[in-house]
Parts: C-alpha cells; structure tokens; sequence
C-alpha cells in the first residue's frame, strides 16, 4: 500500500493539522489533569454542537443566508419536546411498566425534529421564498437583516404564547448513571450523544450518496449548471432549509435535560454554532463537525480552568484571530451559494 507521506506532512503543517493537533494536546492534559469528565463534556457538548452548526453551515454554503434566527429553531424543538414528553412523563410516573418508557422520549426528540422541519418550510414561504422572488441584490445583507427580525419575532411569539417561566425536564430515561473510565454519566447525556452521532452519520450519508443529497451540493457549487441539468432549484431551496431547521430542532429536544425552554434560550447555542462555522470555514459542513467538537472542548477547558463566565470570552478572541490571520477558516472554505454571481 502506497503512503503520500508528503501529503501528510503538508497536511500536519496546514491549519487544520495544527489546530487539531493542538486540540487533541490539550483535551489529554486536560483529562489527565482534571479528570475524564472533562474529555466526556466535550465529546456531549460536541455531538449536539455540531447538528446545530451543522444545520447553520448548510444555510450558508447552499443558500447565503447568514441565520441569525437559529437559535430561535433550536428552542422549537426544546418546546416541542416540553409539550409532547410532559405528558407522556406524567403517564409513565402512573404506568412504570409502560413501553413509553423507553420509546416516550424518543417520540418527543422526533417530533421536536419534525417542529423545526416544519418551522423551516413556514419560514421559506412566508419569509425566504417572497425576498428571494422579489430581489436578490444585496441579498446576503438583506437575509442577515430578516433573519434578526425573524428572531425577534419568535422570541417574542415564544413570550406571548408561551409565557417567560422555564418549561425543562429532570430526566427522559431513569436509571443509575453509568460510570465510563471512573466518569459517573447520566443516560440522558449518553442517548444525546448517540442520537447526534446516528444524525450526524446519516446527514453525512445522505449528502454523499444520495441523490437528493447530491443535488443539494450541485445546487451550492453551480445553481445555473444544476438548473440545466434538471434541478428544481425550488424544492432544493426548501429541503435544505427544512433540513438545516430541524437538524437545530432535534437539537434543542434531545438537550431538554440540559436547556429548558424559553424565550431567549436560542443565543447560546446560536453563538456556539457561529463560533464553529467561522472557525471550521464558511459553508463547509464537513468542517463544521470538527470544528464543534473544538469549540466545545475550548468551553469545556475555559469553564475548567478559568470561569464559567469567560466561556464566550475566549471563543470570541479566538475567533478575533482567526478572522485577522484566516479569515476562510482553518479549512480554508469559500462560500457558494444559489445567488452567487
């Protein structure tokens, strides 16, 4: 078997190399010095960071549009579940020997994933779909300026519907937590992690051997190419925002344990995504799943070793440098869309 030990040389040496490496460095350090914990958290907090980030880089590298409002479709689907799990928790608490015990937070998870699918469509054809028909001068700023309306609203829709108190769970499976490498870990944080990796797996697999998922990527490398081709550029646009909306949607129901619902609750995971996707490259969704798994241990390390409340500051000023010294990301992606001339 031939090895292109150059290639990998000139790969250690690029940006990427360095960073993972300095990356995996410091999540050893950390995990000898303060405990396996600190590498489970990471590994948690990465998987759910990268269905988000994920979902937010697929608006950007297929579509321009610079989501501000994801976190509000984040918080649908941590609503969603609320409403579904609650009764279903009630039902359970009556009913131990009850199926739903182990099928009732799956229910909850999948609905809060179709939720933001759907949210996703309503926002294509009474937001999205009338702009991009209208005009597509300026448009990356123009859907900048939409989407921070558009959240707005559904916080403020979220408040008024809704009301401002706190709608969480305690648990969605009970049990004893299991101990991994002398780390006590909840199964609800286990089954969050599974599910983001079962997600992430099949989003992958549907973007490189479906045909569906093929035309979505024709579509972000050439619209007029794909349009020739026979691409409807129409159903792609809406497929891809109702893809990217639920992947945050499932998000937000899956980490219900975690964030409880309300109003607001969407502009943390919303900066973390950002975080990502400048950090791994605009537009570049394979990218974006190292790069949340970065990003979460850079919070994880940041909460350990410094303070909780500097755990947006050092992202921030991580991500001041890497706009000034590379500013494409540290996979050095450009993005592509359906409205690039």
């Amino acid at each position: 078997m031939y090895i292109n030990f150059k290639a990998i040389a000139n790969w250690a040496k690029s940006a990427a190399g360095i960073t993972i490496t300095i990356s995996i460095a410091v999540a050893l350090y950390a995990t000898i010095n303060s405990g396996p914990y600190v590498l489970v958290n990471t590994i948690i907090t990465g998987g759910m960071l990268a269905l988000v980030a994920t979902g937010l880089t697929l608006m950007l590298g297929v579509l321009n549009i610079a989501m501000f409002a994801h976190g509000e479709y984040f918080m649908i689907g941590s609503l969603t579940a609320f409403y579904v799990f609650t009764p279903i928790s009630n039902y359970i608490m009556e009913n131990p020997d009850s199926f739903l015990v182990i099928i009732g937070p799956v229910i909850a998870i999948v609905l809060s994933m179709v939720s933001g699918a759907i949210a996703g469509v309503i926002s294509e054809k009474l937001v999205f779909g009338p702009l991009r028909r209208r005009s597509t001068d300026n448009w990356v700023m123009n859907s900048f300026l939409l989407t921070v309306g558009l959240s707005v609203l559904l916080i403020n829709l979220h408040q008024l519907i809704f009301g401002a108190d706190f709608k969480g769970i305690v648990r969605y499976w009970g049990g004893m937590p299991v101990s991994i490498a002398g780390a006590f870990i909840s199964r609800d944080r286990i089954m969050a992690f599974l599910i983001s990796g079962l997600i992430v797996f099949l989003f992958w697999f549907f973007m490189t051997y479906t045909r569906t998922g093929r035309a979505i990527r024709a579509v972000s490398q050439d619209a007029t190419g794909a349009q020739i081709v026979g691409i409807n550029i129409e159903n792609i646009v809406l497929l891809t925002i109702a893809l990217s909306c639920a992947l945050a949607g499932v998000a937000g129901g899956s980490l219900l344990f975690m964030y409880p619902s309300y109003p607001t609750m969407g502009l943390e995971p919303l900066y973390m995504a950002w975080f990502v996707v400048i950090l791994s490259g605009l537009g570049n969704i394979l990218g974006a799943v190292a790069g949340a798994f970065m990003v979460a241990l850079l919070k994880v390390v940041t909460v350990e070793y410094i303070g909780a409340g500097w755990d947006f500051v050092v992202p921030s000023a991580l991500i001041m440098l890497i706009l000034i010294f590379k500013p494409s990301g540290i996979f050095g992606s450009e993005v592509r869309g359906v409205l690039d001339k």
